[in-house]
């Protein structure tokens, strides 16, 4: 299935441990959201959370729609205009389930911030990743624009929530601008590696400092 495959690939990216099989807690009937108070708001993907007890539970919602559409055309064989956008998409439910589950796993605590700035670097990693394999999409060499340049955010979003989203774009798309300057496009290489690697073990702070660092570098 698609996203245990995009998230067997993270696992690989970062090094990881990625036990816990986002298939066995995904959720893809837009109904089943109804019991939970903070899902008002009409989404197409959304990482459910709640915690008590010592306990944290969770539960990945993405679209079947957007599933099905990912199916018809999948970005395993060919990433590009026509499934960047579900597959992004699809993507930042993956990323956010495994931030979450590997860090609650070591008791080390995840700002709503640094959860956002790390799926968008994750989409730029693992697009990447994809193209580098594949050859004739339509978005090679203009990956960056496309997520980047122009961001979208959704109208329905309070001002805390879009002040949020949109530091995390602006952020993460000055790490990954930084990536491709000192990193040329193409597979990751074992420097980048060991950057990424380090990268996603560090704390919200610590993640600032280093864009700031590689920014000016």
């Amino acid at each position: 299935m698609l996203l245990r495959d995009l998230q067997c690939l993270l696992g690989t990216l970062y090094g990881i441990d990625v036990a816990p099989d986002v298939r066995d807690y995904l959720v893809t009937d837009a109904a089943a959201l109804s019991s939970y108070a903070d899902s008002a708001r009409d989404t197409e993907e959304t990482l459910l959370i709640e915690e008590g007890d010592g306990e944290l539970a969770m539960a990945l919602y993405v679209d079947g729609a957007v599933l099905a559409r990912l199916e018809a055309d999948d970005p395993r064989r060919q990433l590009c205009g026509r499934n960047l956008t579900d597959f992004c998409l699809a993507l930042e439910g993956v990323s956010h389930f495994n931030y979450v589950a590997w860090n609650a796993a070591i008791d080390k605590p995840v700002t709503l911030l640094e959860l956002e700035m790390q799926a968008e670097i994750d989409k730029y990693v693992t697009a990447r990743i994809l193209l580098g394999q594949q050859e004739g999409s339509d978005i090679s060499g203009r990956l960056f624009e496309r997520l980047f340049d122009r961001p979208v955010f959704d109208e329905s979003l309070d001002a805390e929530e879009l002040h949020r989203y949109q530091d995390a774009s602006r952020l993460a798309g000055r790490y990954c601008r930084s990536l491709e300057c000192r990193y040329p496009a193409g597979l990751p290489g074992a420097a980048m590696l060991r950057e990424l690697r380090a990268f996603f073990r560090w704390d919200q702070p610590a993640k600032m400092s280093h864009i700031r660092t590689a920014v000016l570098s």
